[in-house]
């Protein structure tokens, strides 16, 4: 039996319950607003379930494990032996933990939550299919509703997920157990985070990339460490390389590639995991319904209050056209399009969005480069502080990389930041929060900061910039 369509009304509906969706709720109902909350899948999204947490706590398992097992030069010598299974399920602890959580935030902020996937039946309705045979749907009308249904993975034509031998990303962290050989398509941030961490579990990698480095839209030198230490790390990797197809071997998997010149390769392995990117959820919600497009490539375009064209419907995170693919984007969009349906005094600053990738070492980006800058009509200078002169990097045995502030020379307002090592996503918050603040290389080079610690490389950099460093020589 069918349960037959129900009509309710609230006066927020979000859609999609990830970083950008679920804080967009909570703080609509914070505002006083009534607000239901449609997710169709998991409480979290991709990042607390299959992204962000469930990769940093493989990346932590990993790196305890080849640390204790390469030591020797601090002599200490263990052989370690890593059960997949069981590390898998300290993962899986720790994401229901964290989706727990949301859940529970939800509620107690007295948001409405709902299962199902939602499209538009209007401009202020959607109707909602509830999952499973028989249980029906219902229509919810909305005064204002915020689109939050974030990202997929990218499937290669001949490399679908469903078969055993082609990984996802998703798949990849749920993996029970270690490939001996492992073949990586796609060499940006998702592929090497995965590849450092398969390769320091045990796997033989290989990274095969259609461009000639690592990391696209990350300045040269910054890829450069990074790259360096994968080979360190035993993986190999090809660039000018796309992946056309692959078949069974007896022995596992044979994957073929394609040069530009027509030239073929092929690399065996047990597992391929295809890692060449995301694309907006943004096709399932039938949009036209509400009066709304998509761009070219899929995304909603949006004003500077996450407002779509349709006036009372806003979109978020991911499915946003022109905004970096970062969680932490979505949740400051979605307190933004919250704040905005409130009446509050808001918009969207993109001008200090920090960014990290948790590769081997660790990136962390923010505000311009030197060549931005440029761009930008400032008369850039430039200060570096390398960890290798670092005593708490020393000590860590992690010494590889950089901090690079970049600043207006007439101003000294900081611009930018790019640093490469050790703690870098933790690093270039001091760097962000300098931008927003509007401060000076002066500030930041007049703060004391604790010793030894690695965030005397941010000041030793501002430092160097205004020509004044104490322990690397002045540029």
């Amino acid at each position: 039996m069918v349960v037959g369509d129900i009509a309710t009304g609230t006066d927020v509906l979000v859609i999609g319950a990830g970083p950008g969706g679920y804080v967009a709720a909570i703080r609509a109902a914070q505002q006083g607003l009534d607000t239901t909350l449609v997710e169709r899948d998991a409480y979290g999204g991709t990042c607390l379930n299959y992204g962000c947490i469930p990769s940093k706590a493989l990346i932590t398992g990993s790196d305890l494990a080849h640390e204790a097992g390469h030591a020797e030069e601090m002599g200490i010598h263990a052989d370690p032996v890593v059960d997949m299974s069981q590390l898998r399920d300290w993962k899986d602890g720790v994401v229901d933990q964290l989706t727990g959580g949301v859940e529970k935030l939800c509620k107690a902020n007295g948001v409405n939550l709902v299962e199902g996937t939602a499209r538009f039946k209007d401009e202020n309705a959607v109707r909602i299919a509830h999952g499973g045979e028989g249980q029906g749907s219902e229509t919810i009308e909305f005064e204002h509703c915020i689109i939050a249904t974030g990202s997929r993975v990218i499937q290669i034509p001949g490399f679908e997920f469903e078969d055993e031998h082609v990984w996802s990303s998703r798949d990849a962290l749920a993996a029970d157990s270690i490939p001996d050989r492992l073949v990586v398509v796609g060499g940006g941030y998702i592929g090497m985070e995965l590849s450092t961490t398969f390769a320091k579990l045990g796997s033989d990698v290989t990274v095969v990339e259609m461009l000639d480095d690592i990391l696209p839209g990350y300045e040269s030198d910054v890829a450069r460490v990074v790259r360096q230490r994968a080979e360190d790390l035993g993986i190999d990797m090809h660039f000018g390389e796309g992946a056309s197809s692959w078949r069974e071997e007896d022995d596992g998997i044979i994957v073929t590639t394609e040069l530009e010149g027509g030239d073929e390769n092929e690399y065996r392995a047990d597992k391929v995991l295809v890692a060449v990117g995301r694309e907006p959820v943004a096709d399932t919600m039938e949009l036209e319904n509400a009066g709304i497009e998509t761009n070219e490539r899929g995304f909603i375009e949006v004003d500077d209050f996450r407002r779509t064209e349709a006036e009372n419907i806003y979109a978020v995170g991911d499915v946003v056209a022109d905004t970096p693919m970062l969680a932490h984007v979505a949740s400051k969009e979605g307190i933004v399009a919250a704040e905005h349906i409130a009446s509050e005094p808001v918009a969207f600053d993109s001008q200090a969005v920090p960014a990290a990738v948790f590769t081997d070492p660790e990136i962390g980006t923010v505000g311009m480069t030197e060549e931005e800058a440029e761009e930008a009509g400032f008369t850039p200078v430039v200060g570096q502080m390398p960890f290798r002169a670092s005593g708490r990097a020393l000590t860590t045995g992690h010494a590889d990389g950089f901090v690079r502030i970049v600043a207006d020379e007439e101003s000294g307002f900081v611009l930018g930041a790019q640093i490469v090592g050790p703690e870098a996503s933790e690093l270039v918050a001091e760097v962000a929060l300098a931008i927003e603040m509007g401060a000076t290389l002066e500030d930041i080079a007049s703060t004391i900061h604790t010793h030894p610690t690695l965030a005397e490389a941010v000041m030793e950099a501002a430092e160097n910039a205004l020509g004044q460093a104490i322990h690397t020589l002045n540029r």
